[in-house]
C-alpha cells in the first residue's frame, strides 16, 4: 500500500516509521528543507522527549475529554519512544518535573536517531514539498447515503498535487497521514497549513 505522509515533524516522521513497519511503502512530504526543524527547538535545544509518568497521567493533563486519547497512548506511549530512541544510541535521562532528555542534551540526537530509523525502513523522504491539495473522489457503494442520481457513493483519498521547488504534481496514494502540526512556529514550518487541507476535505 502506498502511504503519503504530509508533514516531517515528530509526528509526521514517527507515523511513517510506524506505516513502513507495518509493509506499507511510505512518502513524507516536508514543506521546509529539513525533516524536524521545530523538533530542534524544543526544550530549549534539549529536546523534552517525553514524560516518565504514568499513562494515566497523561490522561489527567489533557483538557477536556482526555479518554479520547487513550487508545493511541496504549498504542504508543512514553517508553516506546525511549525504546526506540536508545535502540539508535539515544540514551535518555529523567530531570525535575519527570521531564526525559537526552543525556547529551542536544535536539539535534533525537532528530537524527528519527531519520536513521526512516531511512533503515527505505521511507522516501521529500524536502520543499508544500501539499496544496489532498485529492478525493467518490466510488459507488452498495451502503451510504445516496446522491442525487439515486445512487450510493462515498469519498476516498487517492493523493495529493503538492507543489516540490516550485514545480506543481500529482503524487497518487492509497492512504494519506495529515501530521502538519498547529499554528504556533511558522518559522519553522508550523503555519496553519493542515487546519486548510482539512477544511477543503470538508467542501
Amino acid at each position: 500500500m502506498k502511504v503519503l505522509v504530509i508533514g516531517g515533524g515528530p509526528a509526521g516522521m514517527l507515523a511513517a516509521i510506524s506505516s513502513a513497519q507495518n509493509g506499507n511503502d511510505v512518502t513524507i512530504l516536508e514543506k521546509m528543507n529539513m525533516l524536524g526543524k521545530k523538533l530542534l527547538i524544543t526544550g530549549k535545544g534539549r529536546c523534552n522527549i517525553t514524560s516518565s509518568l504514568p499513562i494515566e497521567d497523561f490522561i489527567k493533563n489533557i483538557p477536556g475529554n482526555g479518554m479520547f486519547m487513550f487508545s493511541s497512548f496504549n498504542n504508543f506511549n512514553n517508553h516506546d519512544i525511549i525504546e526506540l530512541l536508545e535502540k539508535e544510541g539515544v540514551t535518555t535521562k529523567v530531570e525535575r518535573g519527570n521531564r526525559v532528555f537526552p543525556v547529551s542534551d542536544k535536539s539535534q540526537d533525537v532528530q537524527k536517531a528519527l531519520i536513521r530509523v526512516l531511512k533503515k525502513l527505505d521511507v522516501e523522504i521529500i524536502l520543499n514539498a508544500k501539499v496544496e491539495e489532498i485529492l478525493v473522489d467518490c466510488k459507488d457503494i452498495d451502503e451510504n447515503k445516496e446522491n442525487e442520481n439515486g445512487k450510493k457513493q462515498e469519498s476516498f483519498v487517492y493523493g495529493v498535487k503538492v507543489s516540490i521547488d516550485g514545480k506543481t504534481k500529482t503524487i497518487l496514494a492509497d492512504k494519506v497521514i495529515l501530521a502538519t502540526g498547529g499554528k504556533s512556529y511558522p518559522g519553522t514550518g508550523s503555519t496553519g497549513d493542515g487546519y486548510k487541507l482539512a477544511e477543503k476535505l470538508r467542501t
